[in-house]
C-alpha cells in the first residue's frame, strides 16, 4: 500500500494542474539586468496553492538545466531545499539571455503480478528490467514536464531559446524578456519540435493571494501553434499548457502526458 501511495503521489506531481490545484513554478528575483560586474539572480522553485507564495512544498532540483547565452550548460550555485521551497543562484557571467528549466521525463506503470496490483515509477530505459516479464494488465503512461523561466543580462539574444524538440515547449516569437504592459506578445507551442495546434494555455498574473478572483485567462494556439496575449498590467505571470496523446516514443506507453509552464515578467510602460 505504501508503494502505491508513493507512486500515485509522484504521478500527481507531473500531471498538469487545474486553476484550483497546486501550481509548480520558478520565480526569479529579476529577469532583466544591466551592468557588467557580479550579475546574478536567485531563483525559487516551489509548488503552491497561491501562485508565487510558499505554502505547499519545494521542487526537487535534480532535473535543473541552465542554458547560457552561447548554448552551453552551466551549474547553478548555492542550491538549497527547505520545507516550502528550493532556491539556487545563477551567475550571469556573459551578456545575453539565459534559459532556466526543470525537465522531467518519466514513466508510470501499473500492472498485476500473481493477482496483486502494483505500481512503478522510473526512467523509460528501465521499464524492461523493472517490470517482471510475468506481469499482466500492464498499463504504462509517459509523463514529460518542462518548467521554465528566462533571464537576460544586457542585450537580449536568442541562442538559448532554441527548441529542444522533445515534449511540449514554447518557442518565443516575442522575446520573453521584452514584455511590456499594454503590448501584445506572441508565442508558439511545439510538441516534439512541431507546431502544437488547438492547445489551451492558461495565463495567471501573480498576487492571487491578495485578490478575490483568480483572474485567469485561457487562450488557444492556432493551426501553426501560435497564441497571442495582451498584458493588462505589469507583474509576474505564469502560463501553463498540457497535451495528452498516444504519440510517445516509448513503445510500451499507451498514453503520453506532456506539460509546459513558464514564469514571465511584464514590465510597466
Amino acid at each position: 500500500m505504501k508503494s502505491f501511495i508513493r507512486a500515485a503521489a509522484a504521478l500527481a506531481l507531473l500531471v498538469p494542474v487545474s486553476a484550483h490545484a497546486h501550481k509548480a513554478w520558478l520565480l526569479p528575483s529579476s529577469t532583466v539586468l544591466s551592468g557588467k560586474d557580479d550579475l546574478a539572480v536567485t531563483i525559487d522553485a516551489a509548488a503552491s496553492n497561491d501562485l508565487f507564495y510558499f505554502d505547499h512544498r519545494p521542487l526537487p532540483l535534480d532535473n535543473l538545466v541552465v542554458t547560457a547565452p552561447d548554448g552551453s550548460k552551466i551549474t547553478p550555485e548555492n542550491t538549497s531545499t527547505g520545507k516550502y521551497r528550493s532556491s539556487f543562484d545563477v551567475s550571469l557571467k556573459t551578456p545575453g539571455t539565459y534559459r532556466v528549466a526543470m525537465v522531467s521525463d518519466n514513466v508510470f506503470a501499473r500492472y498485476k503480478e500473481n493477482g496483486e496490483e502494483k505500481r512503478w515509477r522510473g526512467k523509460p530505459e528501465n521499464i524492461a528490467k523493472e517490470i517482471p516479464a510475468s506481469a499482466t494488465d500492464v498499463v504504462v503512461t509517459h509523463a514529460q514536464r518542462r518548467l521554465e523561466t528566462f533571464v537576460t543580462a544586457g542585450k537580449p539574444d536568442e541562442t538559448a531559446l532554441k527548441p529542444v524538440g522533445s515534449g511540449l515547449e514554447m518557442e518565443p516569437i516575442t522575446h520573453p524578456n521584452d514584455l511590456v504592459e499594454g503590448d501584445e506578445a506572441e508565442f508558439k507551442l511545439l510538441l516534439d519540435g512541431k507546431p502544437a495546434a488547438g492547445v489551451k494555455v492558461e495565463i495567471v498574473r501573480g498576487g492571487i493571494r491578495y485578490r478575490n478572483k483568480l483572474e485567469d485567462t485561457t487562450v488557444t494556439s492556432d493551426d501553426k501553434g501560435v497564441f497571442k496575449f495582451k498584458w493588462p498590467e505589469p507583474g509576474m505571470y505564469w502560463m501553463e499548457a498540457a497535451v495528452t496523446d498516444d504519440k510517445s516514443a516509448i513503445k510500451e506507453a499507451k498514453e503520453r502526458r506532456a506539460s509546459y509552464a513558464v514564469t514571465l515578467e511584464v514590465l510597466p510602460q
